[in-house]
């Protein structure tokens, strides 16, 4: 995310490359003649520098970014949220592993952006820890992709110490070149530079490190990776993946079909290779991502952004999952998907929006289904149930039976609420008299907007109230629903199926 807003240039035409020589007739024809007598055991030993020509396709990059609290840009070590610096590498390690489990079981996620700097890299203290987190993704499956936030105190969107810059990367390649689920992003936001001359540090970057495959590189677009329809069209960054970021804030309100335009000139026909590595939008104000005939600015943002890049066959990683700018609000970004809770390694996130959550799934071509179903007690393997399917406000059970009827189906909605019923018989799942103490009984209420109708799904499995920060919990001796403190019994924890 950009650290200031300095005037973003417009965008470029994509210019064609030179063509390219052409082989002659007769020769070609004798190497294609060799490689279909070659042996197949001989050709899939091919050298990593073959790997450059292979086509780009950033469809497969489905991810979010994992940032630092108060943004990456920090004149010292940059530790992602839920992280710190005293943690050990095995610390580290455990922790990445339950907040990286959490962005694959609740978005299905395969990429991670983390930031790096000149002093979070191996070699250093906190860089030989961080690894931990880098190590842990890929143990997961996930791709990575490193990108330097510059760690100047000026924060100019310049290199300023061009050889702490070299020695990083360095580091960086030394440890991670050989894994190629690594990929590697030069600069953030390169937008103290022209467009220019970004490209000539871009190509130089390439150059100094022909040990790197061209297509584990992302070339950031000039400014506030704003456009990449210069880089694109610039062959001697050919081969690499393209990187843009796309905001609504900082401009003036569009249509939906002008933010399509919009968007599009940013990424001219060079789609395949371009990565969505920043966007977002707010999640906490209740806002339903999932509407296309809303009037709200941000609604139809993210809906051109997400339609656009899943039209374009682009990658998606939002920001930020975690982490982030405490500006809007005290302690979070109100662009984060998810909430944080734990201590130690007992980490679980929490979804602030299920509708953008679907927008992002939907950017990555996946269905993301109902928010309607049963929600089993796993303790138990009965339903939430409203007794009798009573229309009248009463206090919800866990019933042992799961027959699916309408008493038992209940509805997640973009602005938290859990809901019964349906059209005008609707009701909210409630914590009676909006209390905040164990045993706070659990039941149906006309839905009125309180805080104490408001849930959030976390990634342990727990329900827990937004006002009270208590688990939804089926009570041991009753089977009533209540709100309890969080302990991580299986009595507090639900499956939607």
């Amino acid at each position: 995310m950009p650290n200031s807003q300095p005037t973003r240039p417009g965008p470029h035409s994509a210019v064609l490359p030179p063509a390219r020589t052409r082989f002659l007739r007769r020769a070609l024809a004798c190497l294609a003649a060799a490689l279909i007598a070659a042996p197949i055991t001989m050709l899939s030993t091919a050298s990593p520098a073959a790997a450059e020509t292979n086509p780009t396709d950033a469809s497969k990059f489905k991810g979010v970014n994992w940032a630092r609290v108060g943004d990456n840009y920090v004149h010292g070590d940059v530790v992602p949220e839920g992280l710190d610096s005293s943690d050990s590498y095995d610390t580290v390690k455990a922790k990445a592993n339950a907040i990286l489990g959490g962005f694959q079981s609740t978005l299905g996620a395969n990429t991670v952006r983390l930031p790096i700097n000149t002093h979070s890299v191996p070699g250093t203290t906190w860089g030989d820890k961080y690894t931990g987190a880098i190590d842990a993704a890929t143990a997961k499956g996930f791709k990575v992709i490193l990108s330097y936030w510059e760690d100047d105190a000026a924060q100019s969107g310049r290199i300023t110490n061009m050889a702490a810059f070299n020695s990083m990367w360095d580091a960086v390649i030394g440890k991670y070149g050989s894994n190629s689920l690594v990929y590697f992003e030069p600069m953030n936001e390169p937008h103290g530079y022209s467009a220019t001359d970004w490209a000539n540090l871009a190509a130089k970057w390439i150059t100094d490190r022909p040990s790197v495959p061209k297509n584990r590189i992302i070339v950031s677009g000039p400014g506030s990776n704003d456009y990449v329809t210069t880089v694109c069209a610039d062959s001697r960054l050919d081969g690499t993946y393209l990187s843009l970021h796309h905001y609504a804030f900082g401009k003036p309100a569009k249509t939906y079909s002008e933010w399509v335009t919009d968007f599009k000139s940013k990424v001219g026909t060079c789609g395949t290779r371009t990565i969505l590595d920043e966007f977002g939008a707010p999640m906490d104000t209740g806002l339903n991502y999932n509407d296309a005939t809303s009037t709200d600015n941000f609604v139809r943002y993210l809906r051109a952004d997400t339609d656009t890049a899943r039209s374009l066959g682009m990658g998606a990683v939002y920001w930020p999952a975690l982490g982030g700018k405490r500006i809007d609000r005290p302690t979070y970004d109100w662009y984060s998907l998810f909430d944080l809770k734990g201590s130690g390694t007992n980490l679980a996130l929490g979804v602030r929006n299920i509708s953008g959550i679907d927008r992002l799934k939907y950017a990555w071509g996946s269905d993301p289904g109902s928010h309607t179903s049963i929600l089993r007690n796993v303790g138990s393997n009965g339903c939430l149930d409203v007794p009798g399917a009573s229309h009248d406000n009463v206090q919800a059970q866990v019933w042992a039976q799961c027959w699916g009827g309408e008493n038992q189906q209940w509805t997640r909605t973009p602005s938290g609420q859990i809901t019964v019923y349906g059209g005008t018989s609707t009701k909210c799942l409630d914590a009676y008299g909006a209390g905040t103490k164990d045993a706070t009984e659990v039941g149906t209420y006309d839905c009125n907007g309180g805080a104490n109708q408001k849930w959030m799904f976390y990634s342990d499995g727990t329900i827990r109230g937004v006002q009270s920060g208590l688990c939804l919990d089926r009570a041991l001796d009753t089977s009533k629903a209540q709100l309890w403190s969080c302990w991580g019994g299986n009595n507090q924890k639900w499956q939607t199926s």
